[in-house]
C-alpha cells in the first residue's frame, strides 16, 4: 500500500508578529508544491484562525496541543471540541518539548489522543529519545514506551487518523540530524512493533515521519529510506527552503 508523503510545518512559538507569519502563508501559497504530499503547518493557537483564512486550500493547519477536556474550568486549554467545532482538522501531540518542558507523561499523551480522535481530530503524534538514552541504546525500547499507552487506548480503526513523528530530541534544534541510516533503522523497528501490537495492516498504512533539524539539504537523502513517510519540520518549516522540503518526496 502506498503511504502518501506527509510534511509538516511546526512554527512553535514564532515568529513573533502576524505579519511576519503572513509572509511565511505567502510564499507558500505561491509557491509550486507537490499535489501528491500532504501539507500541514502549526502556528501558535492565537494566529490559528488568521492563517486559516489567508492559506491556500490544499494546506491543512494544525494546532500545537489540545487539552482532553471537553470544556470546563481548565484556564489557558483548548478543548479537541473546539478545534474540531473551529475547522482545524489536525493537532499534534506529545512533543518532546511537552513531555520534557511541561511534564506530560506518555500516559497522559495517550489520554489526549484518545480525546482527539473521538473530537474527530487527526493526531501528529511525537515520539523520541534522548541523546542519553540513544547512548544507551534504548531507542527502540523509549519507542515503544512512548506508543504503548496510545496502542493500549485507540482502537485499531483510529490509526488511519494517526500520523506518528519521530523525532529524536537530540536533533531537536541542535543542527544534528539523525543520519539516513539511523532515521530509516528507529522507523523501521517502530513500524514492526505496531505490527506486533496492532496489526500487519495498521503498520503498513500508518504513515511515520522524521523531525529532527530537517532541511533543504538533507531532506532528499532522508525521503528516500522506504519508512520514511515524510517530515515534521521545526525551524525549516519559517524559511523559504521549506517548499523544498515538500517537494522532497517527489519520486
Amino acid at each position: 500500500m502506498a503511504r502518501q508523503f506527509f510534511v509538516g510545518g511546526n512554527f512553535k512559538m514564532n515568529p513573533a508578529s502576524l505579519k511576519q507569519k503572513e509572509a511565511i502563508v505567502s510564499v507558500l501559497n505561491k509557491a509550486d508544491l507537490d499535489p501528491a504530499t500532504e501539507v500541514v503547518i502549526a502556528p501558535p493557537s492565537i494566529y490559528l484562525f488568521p492563517l486559516q483564512g489567508i492559506l491556500r486550500k490544499d494546506i491543512k493547519i494544525a494546532a500545537q496541543n489540545c487539552y482532553f477536556k471537553e470544556s470546563g474550568a481548565f484556564t489557558g486549554e483548548i478543548s479537541p471540541l473546539q478545534l474540531a467545532d473551529a475547522g482545524i482538522p489536525y493537532v499534534i501531540l506529545g512533543h518532546s518539548e511537552r513531555r520534557s518542558v511541561f511534564g506530560e507523561t506518555s500516559t497522559f499523551v495517550a489520554i489526549k489522543t484518545a480525546a482527539a480522535l473521538k473530537a474527530g481530530l487527526s493526531v501528529i503524534l511525537c515520539i523520541g529519545e534522548t541523546l542519553e538514552e540513544r547512548e544507551a541504546d534504548k531507542t527502540t525500547e523509549v519507542c515503544q514506551a512512548q506508543l504503548a499507552p496510545v496502542v493500549d487506548a485507540i482502537s485499531d480503526s483510529d490509526w488511519s487518523k494517526i500520523v506518528i513523528a519521530y523525532e529524536p530530541v537530540w536533533a531537536i534544534g541542535t543542527g544534528k540530524v539523525a543520519t539516513s541510516a539511523q532515521a530509516q533503522e528507529t522507523q523501521a523497528a517502530i513500524r514492526s512493533y505496531l505490527a506486533k501490537a496492532v496489526s500487519s495492516s495498521v503498520a503498513e498504512s500508518t504513515r511515520i515521519i522524521y523531525g529532527g533539524s530537517v532541511n533543504a539539504a538533507n531532506c532528499k537523502d532522508l525521503a528516500v529510506q522506504p519508512d520514511i513517510d515524510g517530515f515534521l519540520v521545526g525551524g525549516a518549516s519559517l524559511k523559504p527552503e521549506f517548499v523544498q522540503i515538500i517537494n522532497s518526496g517527489k519520486k
